[in-house]
């Protein structure tokens, strides 16, 4: 269904050379993350008091990787997460008339579609945690399902260089957001199983044949390119997340947009919070920063962002932050942390966006 491989050549081959650095800037700058990655989980260990259990963050692997090696981590993570519906997608295709010759070609047509999209999304990442990572040979990760974190240095360079800020203190800033995520899935063993659980049954309700979602990676590659005819639409600016076609996999996209929501709003909300204490121009990074979110950047990056589903991410960070401020603010830190008891305390979509009622459900309910 998919040649990973050459998704991976496509990709590597495609994506854009990171900002130029001296090999003694790049190992400076490589030592610097790690040291602020360690750092950090003090840090947001205290400010969270979420401590974790099951897995220390020894189990989870920091890796400072160039861009090549963020789309190699992200090629081993799909084909891990998308096994079952790929192996659903292959039966139905075995049997279906001219399956033959869509295994013939499908397969690489689609590597280097999917090559094209991680070539432009590998020089945006500026961290990672991998909560689904396979360990590959030049890749670890935690065992038992531990993840890993990548921190995507050129990129980190990039942004500091555009926003013209203080570099120590953004490298330490990108370093608490992406930790703040390691944390929540070792201080909390149940979740990454829920999530995965949620996943998976969003696949597995999946009802449609091969040939929809290579249109889908054609829309998204065409928009890269500037290949799509003139005057032709983008059908709504539909997102890849968009291929929900029953009422139960509507409802399981709408839990799962709860969670993330939850876990990019905390990361956002912690980052911030331990800022004044250990990033001494947090102020002035986080204007810059949102400054940045907010202008956008030309036709095409919009067109891809809605098309890719990063327009609906960047909501989740700005929803979530905002839900976990206010309960915060109503109930305290260890308040809050009742969203971590069990899934039935994880808030709805809903009440992500009314804070007050997942207080009054799962507060009232407690006492």
């Amino acid at each position: 269904m998919v040649d990973w491989n050459l998704a991976v050549a496509t990709a590597t081959r495609l994506v854009r050379p990171g900002p130029e650095v001296s090999r003694d800037e790049a190992r400076a700058v490589v030592a610097e993350l790690r040291r602020h990655a360690k750092a950090s989980e003090e840090h947001v260990r205290a400010f969270t008091r979420m401590i974790p259990e099951g897995h220390e963050p020894e189990d989870t692997p920091v890796l400072v990787v160039d861009r090549a090696g963020w789309i190699r981590a992200n090629v081993a993570g799909f084909r891990e997460l998308l096994k079952p519906l790929l192996e659903k997608m292959q039966e139905r295709r075995s049997s279906s008339p001219g399956g033959a010759v869509f295994g013939a070609v499908g397969g690489k047509v689609t590597g280097v579609e999917l090559g094209m999209l991680l070539s432009f999304l590998a020089s945006r990442v500026l961290g990672q945690y991998e909560t689904f990572a396979p360990a590959t040979r030049d890749l670890p990760a935690g065992e038992e399902g531990g993840g890993r974190l990548l921190l995507v240095a050129p990129n980190i360079v990039h942004v500091e260089r555009e926003l013209d800020v203080d570099p120590h203190d953004f490298r330490l800033w990108v370093s608490l957001h992406e930790e703040t995520h390691r944390t929540q899935f070792t201080a909390v063993p149940w979740l990454r199983d829920h999530l995965r659980g949620e996943i998976q049954s969003f696949l597995s309700a999946t009802d449609m044949d091969p040939m929809t979602v290579l249109e889908r990676l054609r829309e998204a590659a065409q928009a890269l390119t500037g290949a799509r005819p003139e005057g032709e639409e983008d059908e709504g600016g539909r997102s890849l997340v968009e291929l929900v076609q029953t009422p139960e996999q509507r409802e399981i996209l709408g839990r799962l947009t709860a969670v993330m929501s939850l876990l990019e709003g905390h990361a956002d909300y912690v980052m911030d919070g331990v800022g004044p204490q250990v990033v001494p121009s947090v102020a002035e990074i986080r204007e810059k920063f949102q400054q940045r979110r907010a202008k956008g950047a030309s036709r095409l990056d919009q067109a891809l962002r809605r098309l890719l589903g990063l327009d609906a991410k960047l909501r989740q960070y700005r929803d979530g932050e905002r839900f976990v401020r206010a309960v915060v603010d109503e109930v305290g830190m260890d308040g809050f942390n009742r969203v971590w008891t069990s899934p039935n305390t994880l808030p709805t979509k809903a009440e992500i966006a009314k804070p007050a009622d997942w207080v009054a459900r799962v507060h009232r309910k407690a006492e």
